[in-house]
């Protein structure tokens, strides 16, 4: 087991789970292209596609945006960083959740969703928004938390140190 160890660099129920997941995913694979093996090539070469020729220089100018918005005369100062990321985070969370819900929020498909769930589709855009803005609430409290803490934190840097008093004994040699 040393030696397998050291030549794999993990123990051996990583090799395991690694090994698994992939049979996992090939039998998926199988099962998957067994229908329609075209459109699935298709689909996923789309998506391939449009991710990179269109989604990533949107979220890509997006992000360059938002930097050069946060600039505080600092270029890369940590609060500036810290300020970009808890922008960032509830976001990509938000934007995830549309993606995944789109049909549901733009209520393109409400009949039929009422139809098969015998549910309202009509609430899913107030929910996706009441999300969204409790993401970025929640982000904003914890960078307000965050900053009065390294504020805190800085302000007791500063303050010189006091001197212990010197002790009863050195002042009667």
């Amino acid at each position: 087991m040393r030696i397998f160890r050291v030549l794999y660099g993990e123990p051996w129920w990583h090799l395991a789970a690694l090994l698994a997941s992939f049979a996992l995913c090939g039998y998926a694979a199988v099962r998957l292209l067994a229908g329609d093996w075209w459109g699935v090539v298709q689909w996923t070469v789309g998506a391939a596609v449009v991710h990179d020729l269109v989604a990533v220089p949107l979220y890509g100018g997006a992000d360059w945006l938002l930097h050069r918005a946060v600039r505080a005369g600092r270029p890369n100062s940590p609060r500036r960083v810290a300020v970009v990321n808890h922008i960032r985070v509830p976001a990509f969370v938000s934007l995830m959740l549309l993606l995944v819900y789109w049909p549901l929020i733009s209520t393109d498909s409400g009949a039929h969703y009422r139809a098969v769930t015998l549910l309202d589709p009509g609430v899913f855009r107030s929910r996706w928004l009441a999300v969204t803005a409790g993401l970025f609430g929640l982000s904003a409290l914890h960078l307000a938390v965050r900053l009065w803490r390294d504020r805190r934190d800085r302000g007791d840097r500063r303050r010189p140190a006091r001197r212990p008093d010197p002790p009863a004994d050195a002042t009667d040699a």
